[in-house]
């Protein structure tokens, strides 16, 4: 009998291609399928709540599958962590409802950026910090965060995923800039994003920040409603991490809360 399981995982994804499966490179979801399918005894395929790109981590990545040994969830835990790479760890599991996916059912996500702004980026930080040398008005990337909260067209922020998408229409439900000594964290939730457009909108701010532009200059281009161009950068990967991913009614209370 097939049993449907629910995955929490947590990763560092310095050394790999993103999540996604490839042909000519590792990601993590190859790591995860070859472990189940250790334990199955034959292919597993996952399916996750999302694409995450090369050198982009997660902290609360969700992903679902099916086996057909009866391995209760906490054991299965232990069991896919003591073979996994120590890069990759399951943080939760539990058995799921076969109408549950955690792609479509997902009322949204938080992704959170980090950027370290200083003369000197510590080695330890490299992986998982983005590096800034230029003093930065956080003041005025606050002010240009805000303008991406609520429905908006993202077009203008987001990459190319050369597939057919059904809109470029997404919600902002909040994004707040943090910032600590020499550490600015960058926390954004919605209930959806397109193909780098996290890493585009914390580019931008960036930009407000280093006064390369007007933070109304994020309503300019929204209403604009025109394909990215260069003057929209993309954040390095390094620096952002899935954070959470929000399911059910309490999940859709908890996207509109503050963090």
């Amino acid at each position: 009998m097939k049993r449907k399981y629910k995955v929490v995982i947590a990763y560092d994804g310095t050394a790999y291609s993103g999540w996604q499966y490839q042909e000519n490179a590792v990601g993590i979801q190859q790591v995860v399928e070859e472990v189940l399918a250790y334990l199955e005894g034959a292919p597993v395929r996952i399916f996750g709540s999302s694409r995450t790109d090369a050198g982009v981590h997660a902290k609360g990545f969700v992903g679902h599958f099916h086996l057909t040994k009866p391995i209760p969830p906490k054991n299965l835990v232990r069991a896919m962590n003591s073979r996994l790479p120590e890069a990759v760890r399951i943080l939760k599991a539990a058995y799921a409802k076969e109408d549950f996916d955690a792609r479509l059912s997902a009322k949204g996500k938080e992704y959170r950026y980090q950027l370290y702004q200083a003369e000197i980026l510590p080695p330890h930080l490299v992986p998982y910090w983005t590096f800034c040398h230029r003093p930065l008005d956080l003041r005025a990337m606050r002010q240009a965060a805000a303008y991406f909260v609520g429905k908006h067209d993202f077009v203008s922020f987001a990459a190319n995923p050369n597939r057919d998408l059904d809109s470029t229409v997404r919600t902002i439900f909040s994004f707040e800039v943090k910032k600590t000594g020499p550490k600015y964290t960058f926390i954004v939730r919605g209930d959806g994003f397109l193909y780098k457009q996290v890493r585009s909108m914390v580019g931008f701010l960036i930009s407000v920040g280093k006064g390369n532009e007007k933070p109304e200059a994020v309503r300019e281009l929204l209403e604009a409603k025109t394909p990215r161009t260069a003057r929209v950068e993309t954040a390095p990967g390094r620096g952002l991490f899935l954070w959470k991913v929000f399911y059910g009614k309490s999940g859709s209370e908890a996207l509109r809360r503050k963090t």
